[in-house]
Order: C-alpha cells, then sequence, then structure tokens
C-alpha cells in the first residue's frame, strides 16, 4: 500500500489524536507531511519531531482552518516546503461540548461550522486547483473526516456536530463526481468512538467507558486503526474508489 514515490500531503488538524496518527502512519508510508495546527505548537512539534527522527520530510504549519487566509498561506508554505501536492485530509474539526440543541449558543454553532464544514470545503478547493488535471495538475486525492454521528444523529449529546459532519458527507459525494475525471479522487473516513483527549476535553472523561458496550466490538477504537482508513483511501490500492463514505466504528 506504500505510495509509489514520495508524495506531499497536508493534514490539517494534525498534532493531536486522530490527526497525529494519521501524519505518523502517512510518514512511515513515504509521504511528506505538513503538519497542520491551530494552536497547540508543543504538540505539533511533537509530531514533527517523530517524522523527522523517523526519515520524513516535514513541516508543521499554524493556521486556523475557519480563516480563509490562514488556510491560503497553509497551502503556500506546504508547497514550498515540500513540492506539488498530491493528496489532503481534511480532518481539522471542533465538536463544541456537549449540549441538546435547545442550549447551543450562536456563537459556538458559527465557529462549529466555519471549521468543520467552510474550512473543509476552502481547503478542498485549493487542493482541486492545484492537482486538477483540468487545470495544470497531476492529480491526486482528498479523504476527509467524518463521523459516524452523521448517520446516528448523536440525540442527547451533539446533534449539531452530527450535522455539520452530515454536511461533510454531502460535500465528500458532490465533489468527488465533480472531479473524478480531473484525476482526483474524493472520499471520507467516519469514525465511531475512537479513543482521545476530545471526551474528557469536553467535559465527559467516562464517555469511553459508557458507550463501549453499545458497540458491537465492546470497544472503542485506537487512533491508529482510522489512520490505518485513511492510508488506505489514499493509497493506489484505491485507484477506483471515490465518492465513498467508510465508516470505522466496530459495527456500531
Amino acid at each position: 500500500m506504500n505510495p509509489i514515490s514520495p508524495r506531499a500531503v497536508i493534514v490539517t488538524g494534525g498534532s493531536r489524536g486522530i490527526g497525529a496518527a494519521i501524519a505518523k502512519l502517512l510518514g512511515a508510508n513515504g509521504y511528506s507531511v505538513a503538519v497542520n495546527y491551530a494552536k497547540d505548537e508543543a504538540a505539533a512539534r511533537g509530531v514533527l519531531d517523530h517524522l523527522t527522527r523517523a526519515g520524513s520530510k516535514a513541516v508543521a504549519i499554524q493556521g486556523d482552518i475557519s480563516r480563509e487566509a490562514d488556510i491560503l498561506r497553509l497551502f503556500e508554505i506546504a508547497e514550498r516546503e515540500l513540492g506539488p501536492l498530491r493528496a489532503l485530509v481534511n480532518n481539522a474539526a471542533v465538536t463544541g461540548t456537549f449540549a441538546r440543541v435547545e442550549k447551543v449558543d450562536a456563537a459556538s454553532l458559527t465557529h462549529m461550522l466555519a471549521v468543520n464544514v467552510s474550512g473543509t470545503i476552502l481547503c478542498a478547493r485549493e487542493a482541486v486547483r492545484r492537482m486538477s488535471t483540468r487545470r495544470g495538475g497531476s492529480g491526486g486525492a482528498i479523504v476527509n473526516i467524518s463521523s459516524i454521528a452523521a448517520r446516528t444523529g448523536s440525540a442527547g449529546e451533539w446533534v449539531h456536530y452530527a450535522a455539520s459532519k452530515g454536511a461533510v458527507n454531502t460535500f465528500t459525494i458532490g465533489l468527488a463526481r465533480e472531479v473524478a475525471a480531473e484525476g482526483i479522487r474524493v472520499n471520507a473516513v467516519a469514525p465511531g468512538l475512537v479513543d482521545t483527549e476530545l471526551h474528557a476535553a469536553n467535559g465527559e472523561p467516562g464517555r469511553l467507558a459508557r458507550l463501549s458496550p453499545t458497540i458491537p466490538m465492546q470497544r472503542a477504537a485506537t487512533p491508529d486503526e482510522i489512520a490505518q482508513g485513511v492510508l488506505w483511501l489514499l493509497s493506489d490500492a484505491a485507484s477506483y474508489t471515490t465518492g465513498t463514505i467508510l465508516e470505522i466504528g466496530g459495527g456500531r
């Protein structure tokens, strides 16, 4: 499944959790990796150090994916440092706090949609501008990180977040069909419950223990298991796969 030759990839939100696992796995499989982060420079440097120690070409680039200017700068620096872009992983996302819809406030909702939906679309726009054979590019692949929440709805926890991931799924399918003849494949990975710091950061450190029994496989995924799905979708082994939402949820 290794790429035939080194390819430059941007991983948004690549400093922690699933994003960090994706960045490390892609680096180990021959990609040159741009690790994007919003605030946690120390975590991004940790991922960067891991990649460079393993012999990967990599760069850490700060940028808030809710801001178009930051997105433009991210892509410019990544190409300058790593060469022509061949892949994008739209991983950056925010969940907002656990809340019923009746308690969601407009400010947090606007920010979440700016990152999860607008940011994903604008990053994909920049990737298409660079990769499309219609625009002189050499093709490539995009993987958007969605969530099984888009299907389950996450009632009582974060319906608002689930709705944003539903938008990501729709965008994935539409963009895939739009650029399929231009050498670009577009897919999504939809994780289920994953063992990251996200649950504690949102105020419920016991969420993994509470929900694991509801999963047929009786456990949460590791970030590395999600990263494996991303690697496959980016690789030449998935050369005839586009417009697909790959659920990795232990049967949930």
